[in-house]
Protein backbone atom coordinates (compact mmCIF):
# COMPACT_ATOMS: atom_id res chain seq x y z
CA UNK A 1 0.00 0.00 0.00
CA UNK A 2 1.34 3.35 -0.95
CA UNK A 3 1.42 6.40 1.56
CA UNK A 4 0.86 9.51 0.73
CA UNK A 5 0.69 12.48 3.10
CA UNK A 6 -2.40 15.08 3.72
CA UNK A 7 -0.77 17.93 2.16
CA UNK A 8 -0.44 15.67 -1.05
CA UNK A 9 -4.05 15.72 -1.14
CA UNK A 10 -4.28 19.34 -1.59
CA UNK A 11 -1.12 20.09 -3.84
CA UNK A 12 -1.88 17.34 -6.36
CA UNK A 13 -5.00 15.95 -6.55
CA UNK A 14 -5.02 14.71 -9.56
CA UNK A 15 -2.05 12.48 -9.43
CA UNK A 16 -3.34 11.69 -5.95
CA UNK A 17 -6.57 10.02 -8.32
CA UNK A 18 -4.42 8.38 -10.27
CA UNK A 19 -2.57 6.68 -7.94
CA UNK A 20 -5.47 5.41 -6.29
CA UNK A 21 -6.97 4.24 -9.53
CA UNK A 22 -3.58 2.35 -10.36
CA UNK A 23 -3.00 0.95 -6.80
CA UNK A 24 -6.99 0.43 -5.69
CA UNK A 25 -6.10 1.72 -1.83
CA UNK A 26 -3.72 4.49 -0.41
CA UNK A 27 -3.10 5.36 3.18
CA UNK A 28 -3.13 8.94 4.20
CA UNK A 29 -0.37 10.57 6.57
CA UNK A 30 -0.29 13.11 8.49
CA UNK A 31 2.91 14.46 10.44
CA UNK A 32 4.21 10.74 9.04
CA UNK A 33 1.22 9.01 11.11
CA UNK A 34 -1.32 6.76 9.39
CA UNK A 35 -4.37 8.54 9.69
CA UNK A 36 -6.82 7.26 6.56
CA UNK A 37 -7.38 4.75 4.26
CA UNK A 38 -8.94 5.36 0.63
CA UNK A 39 -10.05 2.45 -1.56
CA UNK A 40 -11.08 3.09 -5.24
CA UNK A 41 -14.59 2.51 -5.08
CA UNK A 42 -17.14 0.75 -8.23
CA UNK A 43 -20.45 2.36 -7.79
CA UNK A 44 -22.24 -0.89 -7.29
CA UNK A 45 -19.73 -1.55 -4.42
CA UNK A 46 -20.09 1.36 -2.48
CA UNK A 47 -22.52 0.26 -0.11
CA UNK A 48 -21.28 -3.22 0.28
CA UNK A 49 -17.60 -2.06 0.76
CA UNK A 50 -19.37 0.61 3.62
CA UNK A 51 -21.27 -2.58 5.62
CA UNK A 52 -17.83 -4.49 5.32
CA UNK A 53 -15.87 -1.66 6.69
CA UNK A 54 -18.49 -0.89 9.33
CA UNK A 55 -17.94 -4.32 10.63
CA UNK A 56 -14.35 -4.42 10.49
CA UNK A 57 -14.70 -1.10 12.73
CA UNK A 58 -17.12 -2.74 14.83
CA UNK A 59 -15.12 -5.94 15.56
CA UNK A 60 -12.06 -3.89 16.26
CA UNK A 61 -14.53 -2.01 19.14
CA UNK A 62 -14.94 -5.11 20.22
CA UNK A 63 -11.98 -6.44 20.03
CA UNK A 64 -10.55 -3.52 22.48
CA UNK A 65 -13.50 -3.68 25.45
CA UNK A 66 -12.73 -7.47 25.13
CA UNK A 67 -9.21 -6.73 25.97
CA UNK A 68 -10.14 -3.83 28.37
CA UNK A 69 -12.15 -6.51 30.28
CA UNK A 70 -9.40 -8.80 30.40
CA UNK A 71 -6.96 -6.35 31.71
CA UNK A 72 -9.95 -5.26 34.75
CA UNK A 73 -10.26 -8.82 35.92
CA UNK A 74 -13.80 -10.30 36.09
CA UNK A 75 -16.56 -8.83 37.93
CA UNK A 76 -17.35 -10.67 40.88
CA UNK A 77 -21.26 -11.27 41.62
CA UNK A 78 -21.63 -8.76 44.16
CA UNK A 79 -19.96 -5.83 42.02
CA UNK A 80 -22.16 -7.20 39.18
CA UNK A 81 -25.41 -6.54 41.59
CA UNK A 82 -24.59 -3.41 42.36
CA UNK A 83 -24.23 -2.36 38.57
CA UNK A 84 -27.44 -3.58 37.84
CA UNK A 85 -28.80 -1.66 40.67
CA UNK A 86 -27.41 1.45 39.76
CA UNK A 87 -28.43 1.51 36.03
CA UNK A 88 -32.17 0.52 37.02
CA UNK A 89 -31.82 3.30 39.67
CA UNK A 90 -30.69 5.89 37.66
CA UNK A 91 -33.59 4.73 34.67
CA UNK A 92 -35.91 5.11 37.55
CA UNK A 93 -34.91 8.36 38.06
CA UNK A 94 -35.22 9.29 34.16
CA UNK A 95 -38.63 7.69 34.25
CA UNK A 96 -39.83 10.09 37.36
CA UNK A 97 -38.26 13.01 35.04
CA UNK A 98 -40.52 11.96 32.38
CA UNK A 99 -44.15 11.46 33.76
Amino acid sequence: MEFLSVRELTTSPKEVWAKLAREGELAITNNGRPTAIMFSVANNDFSEILNLLHQVKSTMLLKNIWQEADERGALTDTEIDAEIKAVRSELNKQRKKVK
